[in-house]
């Protein structure tokens, strides 16, 4: 009897184990925590900088933008002097209206885009196809390959430069509380292919996103509706 019940025990538990194993053999699901983190912080910067008219972007620039893109905690890199590192996303008009949320990386660049602190949040005003065309690229540099100037900052335009108003792409920065428009002279920026994975599940191209009709994460709902909020 006794050896009936040991049987019995160690049938269970090597059917126990092999379930187990079987558990422990299946693809574990990817994990977007931080991809939903900078989703959640980007559409938070969006509702900050423009919450103060008087400081922000200016709404005839918002409506005008062919695509946006924001960077939410650029942060020093250590291995160069004035390095920056950044990922964020980029959200693009397309036929349908706003596309969805398309994964960005932004390295290096000069101290110019650094206002003071250790943190600074990046954005993008991409006002022409030529940009977009250039933005949508797997990598372009800053004033190399696309012309980039601060933003001017205020309710409206009008006082914006000539070189301003002609260039493919206006750059903005927020550090400490500081918001102005900066140079991003050097810095590079390309598709975030980690990024796009966790939204959509598998890799796909800045360019399949914002030309196709990608059912954005629920995560990026807050992003999306500043970003419509503000730019029509």
């Amino acid at each position: 009897m006794l050896k009936k019940r040991l049987g019995l025990i160690a049938i269970v538990s090597l059917a126990n184990v092999l379930v187990c194993a079987q558990i422990l053999a299946l693809p574990l699901p990817p994990d977007t925590s931080d991809t939903d983190k900078r989703l959640k912080a980007a559409a938070e910067v969006m509702t900050e900088i423009m919450s103060a008219p008087d400081k922000g972007i200016p709404q005839d620039l918002m409506k005008k933008a062919a695509c946006i893109a924001i960077v939410p905690s650029v942060k020093k890199a250590a291995f160069v002097v004035g390095g920056k590192y950044g990922r964020g996303f980029m959200v693009c008009r397309n036929d349908n209206g706003w596309a969805s949320p398309a994964g960005v990386r932004i390295e290096g660049g000069s101290v110019g885009f650094q206002i003071g602190g250790s943190e600074t949040d990046v954005v993008m005003l991409v006002m022409n196809k030529d940009g977009v065309n250039k933005l949508l690229s797997n990598k372009f540099t800053f004033g190399a390959d696309a012309s980039a100037t601060a933003g001017p900052v205020g309710r409206s335009s009008s006082a914006a430069t000539d070189a301003q108003m002609h260039a493919q792409i206006l750059t903005y920065s927020r550090s400490r509380g500081l918001f102005a428009g900066v140079s991003l002279e050097g810095a590079t920026l390309r598709t975030d292919d980690d990024a796009n994975k966790d939204m959509y599940g598998k890799t796909t191209s800045n360019k399949d996103i914002v030309s196709g009709n990608l059912k954005a994460p629920a995560s990026a709902d807050s992003l999306l509706a500043e970003v419509k909020k503000h730019a029509g």
